[in-house]
Parts: C-alpha cells; sequence; structure tokens
C-alpha cells in the first residue's frame, strides 16, 4: 500500500509467538530480520489489520494476547488493545506509528511470503546472537512476545 500521509502512516506490527519462539521475517528493503507488519488500510480497524497482515504473510491462524473491555455498546466496537504503541522510521523522513501486537500462533507452519527474503522462528538464545543484527526494539518486543506467551 503507497503512503497516505507524508510523515506518518499507522500500521500494525506482529510478534508471533508458537512454542517459546517468535517468527521474524528477513524485509528486502531494509536488509534487516523485523516482525510481520504492515500498513492499516483505509476500510479497516487496526484488529482487522493485524488479522489481515498476519494470514498474508504467514499463512497462519493466530489468537491476539492482548484484552478487550467485556463491554457491550450499540455502535462501539471494542478492540484489543496493543501491547505497546510506537513511531519508527520506514524511509527516512517518513515514519510509522505502529500498534504492536503480541499473538499467539496456533501451529508453527507458516507459509513462505514472497514479501520477504526468508522467515523463521527465533529462540531467545538466538534473539542475543550478533549475527542477526536485530535492533534493540525487536529483541526487546520478542522478548517480551515470550514472556507473555508463556504466563
Amino acid at each position: 500500500m503507497p503512503h497516505i500521509f507524508h510523515a506518518f502512516d499507522y500500521t500494525i506490527t506482529a510478534f508471533i509467538v508458537h512454542d517459546g519462539k517468535v517468527l521474524l521475517v528477513n524485509h528486502p528493503r531494509y536488509d534487516k530480520w523485523i516482525p510481520v507488519g504492515g500498513h492499516i488500510e483505509l476500510d479497516e480497524d487496526p484488529e482487522e489489520a493485524l488479522l489481515r497482515e498476519v494470514r498474508e504473510e504467514t499463512g497462519l491462524e493466530v489468537t491476539p494476547l492482548g484484552k478487550r473491555p467485556a463491554v457491550e455498546s450499540p455502535g462501539t466496537k471494542f478492540l484489543i488493545t496493543p501491547d505497546y504503541l510506537d513511531v519508527h522510521e520506514a524511509n527516512p523522513p517518513h515514519r510509522h506509528i505502529s500498534f504492536t501486537y503480541f499473538v499467539a500462533a496456533r501451529d508453527a507452519n507458516f507459509m513462505k511470503s514472497d514479501e520477504h527474503d526468508d522467515m523463521r522462528w527465533f529462540t531467545p538464545e538466538e534473539l542475543e546472537q550478533a549475527q542477526w543484527n536485530l535492533s534493540p526494539a525487536v529483541r526487546f518486543y520478542c522478548r517480551q512476545a515470550i514472556r507473555k506467551a508463556a504466563n
């Protein structure tokens, strides 16, 4: 999806966890390992974007680990609360405001997407290995997602 705004776009980021590991993708444009994610389209809310992006990029069925209020109110759709919000560079000076979610995959059998050079499950130990060149933010989110999924 092309950028909607010059300075910022709204996106979702999904840290997918299964069996104590987190799924990351090697993004060709950025040439680094990052989580699954993408733009929130004009006709969807963040939760819809989350499930669409995960399905399109991995084929996985996931369950968000965040909470939603147990309240019904006509005309209001309560959304699952993101685990974090951040702003990060996309194509400087353009930035993304990201709704960051932790989700649990029902199984580990992802399908490879042509959007990425590679995809793999990372153990907590691999997240710390220099060879993967993970940003401090990605490592932090991965560790937090694994912890949350374990509880």
